[in-house]
């Protein structure tokens, strides 16, 4: 199962190629998967007509969706699904990912990708990693609430042993002997405790260069696993500024990923709501100072100046318009069409783009019970 990192979000919200088809649907872990199939090939026929009124020619259209036909007759492919599935396709582009969220089905094609049903990733239910390290052995799993999935770089050392290699081989003998809770056992004449610590330090200190390939672009908080007196020491070598006070104790040694993924959520999951209250609380103080709005039209605007600090989206809504940007106005339509956009993911994309924060609520939680409501900066 391919998770969707912040990076890539933002390359698709960079992407400039049209038209930029977007489908989304949802799967089935297991049971009746053939469903899926049939499913994805609809979508297909949907967007094959939406780009017929794009004004695209029949080979064009052929030729921008067969990464995507090639899809449904492939078996493995749907014996590994998640609870959704997001397609992206355009002249230069074709990705798909299989992602912990059961999206409605929808087809939409526009100028840029659709990104809406994305925001839970990204928000309150987001990405978070585990960190699970012991003297044997580093695994650096990417969670949300409801899936896991081991994303440790290659050149992460796998062990303090591996981390210490290239060291006096006279020095490496004092570490080949683990004991209960994944605690190695010192063997030489004059060892020190300091001695021990400063080589656990050299080691996290890799480990945590190692994962910078992984999380040196991510605001995703990170949950330590290890035995309690690693803590304090991964802590002192690592330079992540997300990794959360908060960690799981124990050996994590022969733990299940799907095992920490359960004993992490709770700790994350403050992290999350905390977001989210703040930003309520905030958007009600902003409303009496004329900083925030629930009008769809205000906020997109605001949105596309960069002026929202904080945007709230009720999940499953869609309100279709077109903005001009020469004359600034926006236009609502009922329904979509070639040039119509949906004005919410406008605002989300918009608002991503310049910095601000982005949470998806469930029909109405949003502020004043609309669809949208942004925190003005100004």
């Amino acid at each position: 199962m391919r998770m969707l990192s912040t990076e890539e979000l933002g390359r698709l919200m960079e992407s400039v190629e049209n038209p930029a088809v977007s489908i989304y649907m949802p799967t089935h872990r297991v049971g009746d998967i053939e469903q899926d199939p049939i499913r994805l090939k609809n979508l297909l026929r949907e967007a094959e007509a939406r780009l017929g009124d794009y004004g695209l020619r029949t080979a064009d259209t052929r030729n921008l969706l067969e990464p995507a036909e090639r899809l449904l007759a492939d078996s493995h492919f749907w014996q590994h699904q998640g609870d959704g599935l997001a397609v992206f396709l355009s002249p230069g582009t074709f990705q798909h990912y299989q992602l912990p969220l059961s999206f409605k089905e929808l087809a939409v094609v526009a100028e840029r990708f659709h990104i809406k049903p994305l925001v839970p990733l990204f928000s309150e239910d987001g990405v978070f990693y585990v960190l699970a390290v012991s003297q044997n052995q580093v695994k650096l799993l990417q969670c949300t609430r409801y899936h896991v999935q081991d994303v440790t770089p290659e050149d992460v050392p796998s062990s303090l042993a591996d981390a210490l290699k290239y060291d006096d081989p006279e020095k490496q003998h004092q570490f080949h002997t683990t004991g209960p809770g994944g605690v190695t056992i010192s063997h030489g004449h004059g060892i020190s405790k300091d001695y021990d610590k400063v080589n656990i330090l050299r080691y996290f200190q890799q480990v945590d260069r190692g994962l910078q390939s992984v999380l040196g672009d991510e605001h995703a908080p990170l949950i330590i696993a290890a035995v309690d007196y690693l803590h304090p020491l991964y802590r002192e070598a690592s330079k992540y500024r997300y990794l959360l006070d908060e960690g799981i104790e124990g050996n994590t040694d022969g733990v299940s990923e799907k095992n920490l993924q359960q004993q992490a959520w709770p700790i994350v999951q403050p992290f999350f709501e905390r977001g989210r209250t703040e930003a309520l609380e905030t958007y009600s103080e902003a409303l009496t100072k004329g900083l925030a709005t629930n009008d769809v039209k205000h906020a997109a605007l605001a949105a596309y100046d960069g002026r929202v600090s904080t945007l709230f989206v009720a999940t499953g809504a869609e309100q279709w318009g077109q903005f001009d940007p020469q004359t600034r106005k926006i236009r609502l339509y009922n329904q979509r069409g070639p040039g119509i956009e949906d004005l919410l993911d406008f605002a989300v994309v918009h608002t991503l783009a310049k910095g601000g924060a982005v949470y998806a609520v469930a029909p109405g939680q949003v502020p004043g019970e609309t669809a949208i409501g942004a925190i003005l900066r100004y």
